[in-house]
């Protein structure tokens, strides 16, 4: 046989003819021309249905007219069925009209019985171009995947910038109010609230994370506590047919990750569960700790009595934007996924169609872990009217950022840009300290230092910077002027320690 590209390998031919001598010719022929093919011979619409529902074929073979059936109409079945499978018509007689037709009806191409030595030729070509068909396809698709996730990166940073800035209140006013309060009462309101600002925060770098890859927070995350959590997070979502069990884990498991995406990832596994069990079920969460091969992992397993997965679906389930459900992203396993992986772990599944799934996570057991110690109260010294320069292009942060230091005793002179802050410096004289957001726009944050020191500015300046964003150059600074930064969103207790240790040194 002609090899005008890569070996075939071996490939599956299914043969739509009524003659059993001419299907053993047909195939001799192929094999004596040196294809490694298997074959499989229909002669009725029923048993080709059936047969292209039962397997996958490299190419169909069909003879034009058989007794009460046609190749037109086998022509049909294998078009509704794939279109991408290549047919072609093999005849004792075919006409001009009648060939043009074939092909005008989707045959590949049309070979004479009575001159079989273009088969070989026709049906190795046949199968390239499928091939190759098939493989741009795929590089297409891979295409257009990555290009939704750059777009979905450039809408996950909008996103997390405008979030940020949204929760940056819930981070501030709770500080303040535990600084200026002793009442227990508001003083448990204010962590509600922070602790809610905190969460929101890290979900919204959750966003960036899942396209950049980067890194969040870990911590130490008791697994009891986080069932317990999952259990009230899932009680509105629980259908009457379905029932939650929940095996109580060992107090001291113990788990390094991110709480917020930890349990973002269980969520999206029991939600999963639930939508798999149309009649009534039971979700399983459970964990343990195990010692496979000297390795000490924490197991976690959610398991439902749903419908089953097969094979071909387990295959893809990680795939971004891989989804059987009809309104689903297919981001959300995926993004599980990344967060295991992330904390050093791993998710795999088994599935049974008819007989339910069971998600295992498998997590490193922390070699140290320490006790989460609630910080007390912590009082600061009161300014006494120093003048703080604040440069932030954020005004809602620059308004909280004035009102908190104003409460504190000091004096702030706010500016929303470079050229803005030099202007003030020039009407109302130096400050004793300067607090720079990195993002500030017309000046950058270095040119707005290198020229307030030209001003005679020689005072310490804090830099508030996101974690996420490029490092900060000072290469152009003066030795000993690097400022000290501070993450974003902002905590008080930080700054106003920042700011006292700032003066003591100043």
């Amino acid at each position: 046989m002609p090899q005008s590209g890569e070996p075939l390998g071996p490939v599956a031919i299914l043969m739509v003819e009524d003659s059993a001598e001419d299907a053993e010719l047909l195939s001799e022929q192929l094999l004596d021309a040196g294809l490694e093919a298997s074959f499989v011979r229909v002669e009725s619409a029923y048993a080709l249905r059936a047969m292209l529902t039962e397997r996958a074929f490299d190419l169909v073979l069909s003879d034009l007219a058989m007794p009460g059936f046609s190749g037109h109409e086998a022509l049909q079945i294998v078009r509704s069925h794939d279109l991408r499978v290549p047919f072609i018509f093999v005849s004792g007689t075919i006409g001009e009209e009648t060939a043009v037709q074939a092909l005008q009806q989707g045959a590949n191409d049309y070979v004479l019985k009575h001159n079989p030595a273009r088969l070989p030729s026709a049906v190795a070509r046949a199968i390239r171009e499928a091939r190759s068909e098939r493989e741009r396809e795929r590089a297409e698709k891979e295409l257009m995947r990555s290009q939704r996730l750059d777009s979905l990166a450039m809408l996950a940073a909008g996103l997390s910038h405008d979030l940020r800035n949204i929760l940056q209140p819930l981070l501030i006013v709770p500080d303040l109010l535990a600084t200026y309060s002793d009442d227990p009462k508001i003083r448990r309101l204010g962590n509600v609230i922070a602790e809610s600002g905190r969460r929101g925060h890290e979900m919204a770098e959750s966003m960036l994370s899942f396209v950049r890859g980067s890194r969040a927070s870990r911590e130490a995350v008791s697994i009891a506590g986080l069932f317990n959590a999952v259990r009230l997070l899932l009680q509105g979502s629980l259908p009457r047919h379905v029932q939650l069990v929940i095996e109580p884990p060992d107090e001291d498991l113990v788990v390094e990750a991110n709480y917020t995406e930890f349990q973002q990832c269980l969520i999206n596994l029991c939600l999963n569960g639930i939508q798999a069990m149309e009649q009534q079920g039971v979700l399983t969460l459970s964990a343990e700790r195990v010692n496979d091969a000297g390795k000490d992992e924490i197991v976690i397993r959610v398991r439902d009595e749903g419908i089953g997965m097969d094979a071909q679906t387990q295959a893809q389930l990680f795939t971004p934007f891989f989804t059987t459900k009809e309104k689903g992203t297919g981001l959300g396993l995926m993004s599980c996924k990344r967060i295991l992986e992330a904390s050093g772990g791993s998710i795999s599944v088994r599935s049974t169609t008819g007989e339910g799934s069971t998600f295992e996570l498998r997590l490193p057991v922390p070699r140290v872990i320490e006790d989460v110690v609630a910080h007390g109260n912590v009082n600061f010294a009161e300014g006494s009217g120093e003048r703080i320069l604040i440069v932030d292009g954020d005004s809602t942060r620059l308004s909280l950022l004035a009102n908190a230091l104003a409460a504190q005793g000091y004096d702030p002179m706010i500016a929303s840009d470079g050229a803005a802050a030099l202007r003030r410096v020039e009407t109302d004289g130096l400050p004793r300290i300067a607090i720079v957001d990195s993002d500030i726009l017309l000046l950058s944050a270095v040119s707005l230092m290198l020229a307030l020191r030209e001003a005679g500015f020689d005072g310490p300046v804090l830099i508030l910077k996101d974690p996420a964003q490029q490092a900060v150059r000072f290469d152009d600074l003066p030795p000993g002027t690097v400022p000290r930064l501070l993450g974003k969103p902002v905590e008080m207790s930080q700054l106003f320690r920042a700011v006292e240790e700032a003066l003591a040194s100043a």
